[in-house]
């Protein structure tokens, strides 16, 4: 394959509209001469039986050599696929198949004209911050990892909440007994930090942000920090109440008495394919469909006015 376009393809395990259209996106691609690679969670959903230039991507670098990672799913899947494309230094274009799909660059009724610019290589690319995250215990260090959206440090009993330290720049800012705290990029802003009550940051603003969430406490609000800041969450030795830290919701590592996170900016961020330079407020409108009744605003031109 040496010399040879090649696209890692990333698609939800189980959903017969992603099998449908990954046969059908295979097909676009090879037909172009571009060899598609699949993640190995990817390659029960197609028949690699006469697919000359489609293979199965091994060993801890799927997408080493590619010029892209493309998905199809919604954002847990595109969440998949950033693992991939981080460490290759790919772009990562997502196809939503899901409800919301934030991070998807376009919907399931553009696949076409999404495959026409890729084989074109007719697209931009930007960059997106991601979070470095160490976990200790005892002064050891246990774990270490990384975030596209966030890290969360969560009670791992419902009946049991946490009991966490949070400190700032190597100060201590408060003690809150929670059902835990969320640590977001401006990407993972309209995530779980969302949910949990925190503010939308947009995506081209260097920040950090601090979301308690279900905190007993006077001062538990939302706090948005330099992207320079570094956080670090203890859970208070001597309670009862352990933890867990996930990493986009997706890598966990669990946490006794006593642990330490430490959360700052990481120095790989996560690259996006964009296809349109969509202002973030028309996303906000799309996505979370929001009522716009009212508005008196100029009317941005259509395809082909001037």
């Amino acid at each position: 394959m040496s010399g040879a376009r090649r696209i890692l393809l990333v698609v939800h395990p189980r959903r017969p509209d992603a099998a449908l259209l990954a046969s059908e996106v295979v097909s676009r691609l090879t037909g172009a001469g571009v060899h598609v690679l699949l993640d190995p969670l990817s390659s029960g959903v197609l028949d690699l039986a006469q697919q000359p230039l489609v293979s199965i991507a091994h060993g801890a670098d799927p997408a080493a050599g590619c010029e892209l990672v493309l998905v199809l799913g919604g954002d847990g899947t595109i969440l998949r696929g950033a693992e991939w494309s981080r460490g290759a230094a790919a772009p990562l274009l997502g196809v939503n198949l899901g409800h919301v799909g934030f991070l998807a660059e376009t919907e399931r009724e553009q696949a076409h004209p999404t495959i026409d610019r890729i084989l074109d290589r007719d697209y931009t690319v930007s960059e997106r911050m991601t979070l470095d995250v160490v976990s200790h215990v005892d002064g050891l260090e246990v774990a270490r990892s990384w975030a596209l959206n966030e890290a969360t440090v969560e009670k791992a009993a419902r009946e049991r909440m946490l009991e966490l330290t949070v400190e700032i720049d190597g100060r201590p800012l408060s003690t809150w007994g929670c059902d835990g705290v969320v640590m977001a990029t401006p990407t993972g802003s309209t995530a779980y930090a969302f949910s949990a009550g925190g503010p939308v940051i947009w995506p081209d603003v260097e920040a950090m942000l601090v979301v308690p969430i279900s905190a007993h406490a006077l001062f538990a609000r939302a706090m948005v920090l330099s992207p320079r800041s570094r956080l670090a969450v203890d859970i208070v030795a001597g309670t009862e109440g352990h933890g867990v830290l996930w990493c986009d919701g997706r890598r966990a590592v669990d946490l006794p008495a006593g642990a330490r996170v430490e959360v700052c900016r990481a120095s790989t961020p996560v690259l996006l394919a964009r296809l349109a330079d969509q202002p973030f407020t028309d996303r906000l409108v799309e996505k979370f469909q929001l009522s716009v009744h009212g508005w008196r605003g100029p009317r941005p031109p259509r395809p082909g006015e001037p």
